[in-house]
């Protein structure tokens, strides 16, 4: 697949260019620019031209950040994290507590879908005795 062979690529390459970091992560590449911009992410090296090279470790944050945002997590409730996260070691609980949160929160968000899925279940099944 897709990520397979990324990897490979990765591998082989050391560094991804913005398209090719987009295709990994799923993200935009205006996306990818505007987390760096906010301090989501860290500066992204830059080869000798400027353009930026994304390394191993940028790949598996930006994949990391994508996983928050699709489950939710607000944009400075993100940035609230990195923040945490550049004060290093000593604020691991902080941002234990932050990712507990938001796990509180996706699993409310799960229930209420399957409240809403039952709902759709028993229509359904009304269909199919009626018709």
């Amino acid at each position: 697949d897709l990520e397979c062979a990324l990897s490979f690529i990765l591998k082989a390459m050391e560094t991804l260019t913005v398209r090719e970091a987009s295709e990994f992560t799923g993200l935009s590449a205006h996306t990818l620019r505007y987390y760096e911009r906010i301090g989501l992410i860290e500066p992204v090296a830059r080869n000798s031209g400027g353009h930026r090279r994304y390394a191993q470790t940028d790949l598996e944050h930006l994949k990391f950040l994508h996983c928050l945002r699709d489950t939710g997590m607000p944009i400075q409730r993100m940035q609230e994290y990195a923040t945490l996260a550049s004060q290093g070691r000593a604020t691991l609980d902080a941002r234990l507590e932050l990712l507990e949160s938001h796990k509180r929160d996706v699993q409310t968000h799960i229930r209420e879908l399957e409240e809403k899925l039952a709902i759709i279940d028993a229509k359904i099944e009304r269909f199919l005795r009626v018709g």
